[in-house]
């Protein structure tokens, strides 16, 4: 994979498996991957579309629920939203805000990790939320050092 990438993990550690965005963020983080910013955060905001505007590609990294598999990878749709929020926006709101607001549009790929306890407060993640961790972490790796077959400078290929 060419060009830089950041990584943004957002969720609520304190909040169970909503905390799995930051835990991947920490995970790539420890990596030391060349070319690569890593950014937690409880929430995208506007503010995130500036820090965007530096990225070839951003991987936005959060917990999902509902889903089959471990995790779901796929392509940010280039589409603008319908609405936008001020203070917690989509990853396809972000994308858009720095088109609009610095002219550039990186390539957005999301990485959703599947959870399964969330809301009350509790620290730390459950058992298989641990485990789908893993293995997006795992998956991930292999995507941005080129070795899992995504090609991230391709508009459509995508994974789910």
């Amino acid at each position: 994979m060419t060009g830089r990438v950041l990584v943004i993990g957002y969720g609520n550690p304190g909040r169970g498996d909503d905390g799995l965005g930051p835990a991947l963020a920490a995970s790539v983080e420890a990596m030391g991957l060349p070319g690569v910013t890593v950014e937690t955060d409880y929430q995208l905001t506007v503010d995130h579309a500036g820090m965007m505007a530096g990225f070839d590609v951003v991987i936005f990294a959060d917990a999902m629920m509902r889903i089959e598999g471990p995790f779901r990878f796929f392509l940010v749709p280039s589409e603008a939203p319908g609405d936008l929020g001020s203070h917690q926006v989509s990853p396809e709101a972000a994308l858009a805000l720095a088109r609009l607001l610095f002219g550039v549009e990186p390539q957005g790929w999301v990485l959703g990790i599947a959870g399964e306890a969330f809301g009350e407060v509790s620290e730390g993640l459950s058992v298989r939320a641990e485990e789908n961790l893993r293995e997006a972490v795992e998956f991930l790796r292999g995507v941005i050092t080129d070795r899992s077959g995504v090609d991230l400078g391709h508009r459509h290929a995508a994974l789910s």
